[in-house]
C-alpha cells in the first residue's frame, strides 16, 4: 500500500517548514489536498510564535498547519495529549481524503503523531512542583549530577542544562519507573498506524549552524525578546518555559540561545540516525523547491 501519510523531520533551522510548503504545491498540482500536522514541543503555545519557529501568516497561507498555537502559555502540555490530538487530526484528514504532512524536529512529538507510544507514569501530584523548586535552588547541573550518581546511564542521556528532562527522570526515578540500562526502545519503532513515509533533512554542518545564526537573529529582530517578556510577566509554565532561547532572551543573552540551539540541533541529528526506515535527503546547497522535487520522484 501506498504511504497515505508524509512526514519530514529534521534539526532546527534546516529548512522544514519551507520544504513542506513546496511538497505541498506539488500534491496541490496533482489534485490533492495538503494539510500540516506540527510535531514540535514548543509550538503548541500561544505567544511564542516566532521563538518556537511557528509558519508566519505568508506561510499559513500556502499550507494550513493544524496544532500549533493553541495551548495557553501559563499551560502545562504533556506528549500524551499531544498523542490524542495528532491522532485525532490525521485521521479526520485521511477520513476527508487530504494528505497529512507531519512535520517536526521534536522526536518523541514526532513518534507521537505516527505511532502508538508506551508513556511513562505522570508524576504524583506535588512531585513536579517540588523538583522544580529544587532547580530553581541548586541549578540543573547540580541535579544532573545527583541523578548521574544514582542512574548513571540515564544521565549520560541528558544534558545537563536541559532542566525538563533531568526534572522528568528524578520523577521517574522517585517512581521507580526510570529506566536504567539500554532496555526496550519505547520511542523509535518502525510501527506507524497508518503507511508512512519518512523523509529526514540534513544540512551540511557548517551551512546549518550559519542558517541556526541567522535564523536567530531573525527572531531577534522580529520580536522574539518582547515575546519571551509577555510571556514571563503571563506566568509561562515550566514546559513552555524549555523552549530554545526562553531564559537566554529573558537575560538578553542572544549568544547563548545560539550555543543552546546549535547543541540542540546536534540531538536531533542524533535522534534522526535512530529513526527507523527513514529517508535522508541532503539540503546542502539546495533550494527548497528542488529538495522537494527529489522526494516527489524519488522511488517509495
Amino acid at each position: 500500500m501506498a504511504p497515505t501519510v508524509l512526514a519530514l523531520f529534521g534539526p532546527t533551522g534546516v529548512g522544514k517548514t519551507d520544504v513542506a510548503i513546496a511538497l505541498a504545491e506539488r500534491i496541490r498540482a496533482r489534485g490533492g489536498h495538503p494539510v500540516a500536522v506540527a510535531a514540535d514541543a514548543l509550538q503548541v503555545y500561544e505567544g511564542l510564535d516566532i521563538l518556537t519557529g511557528v509558519p508566519d501568516r505568508a506561510q499559513l497561507a500556502r499550507l494550513e498547519h493544524r496544532l500549533v498555537s493553541f495551548v495557553p502559555v501559563s499551560a502545562g502540555f504533556s506528549v500524551a495529549e499531544y498523542a490524542a490530538r495528532a491522532h485525532a487530526e490525521i485521521d479526520a484528514l485521511l477520513d476527508a481524503g487530504a494528505t497529512p504532512i507531519v512535520v517536526g524536529g521534536t522526536g518523541l512529538y514526532l513518534r507521537a503523531a505516527l505511532g502508538e507510544l508506551q508513556l511513562r507514569p505522570p508524576p504524583p501530584p506535588g512531585v513536579r512542583a517540588r523538583w522544580q523548586a529544587e532547580m530553581d535552588e541548586r541549578g540543573p547541573e547540580a541535579l544532573h549530577a545527583e541523578l548521574a550518581r544514582v542512574a548513571p546511564a540515564s544521565a549520560k542521556r541528558i544534558d545537563p542544562r536541559d532542566r525538563h528532562r533531568i526534572i522528568r527522570s528524578l520523577e521517574l526515578l522517585e517512581q521507580g519507573a526510570l529506566v536504567h540500562g539500554p532496555g526496550p526502545n519505547r520511542l523509535w519503532t518502525s510501527e506507524t498506524r497508518h503507511p508512512t513515509r519518512l523523509v529526514g533533512l540534513v544540512r551540511d554542518r557548517d551551512e546549518l549552524y550559519a542558517r541556526i545564526e541567522r535564523r536567530v537573529d531573525a527572531m531577534v529582530a522580529a520580536g522574539a525578546v518582547d515575546q519571551v517578556r509577555r510571556a514571563d510577566a503571563a506566568g509561562a509554565s515550566p514546559t513552555a518555559r524549555v523552549a530554545l532561547g526562553f531564559e537566554e532572551l529573558l537575560v538578553g543573552d542572544i549568544d547563548a540561545m545560539k550555543r543552546r540551539t546549535r547543541r540542540y540541533a546536534r540531538r536531533q541529528l542524533t535522534w534522526m540516525r535512530k529513526l527507523p526506515d527513514v529517508e535522508l535527503v541532503d539540503m546542502t546547497g539546495q533550494e527548497p523547491e528542488g529538495v522537494a522535487a527529489v522526494i516527489d520522484s524519488a522511488p517509495r
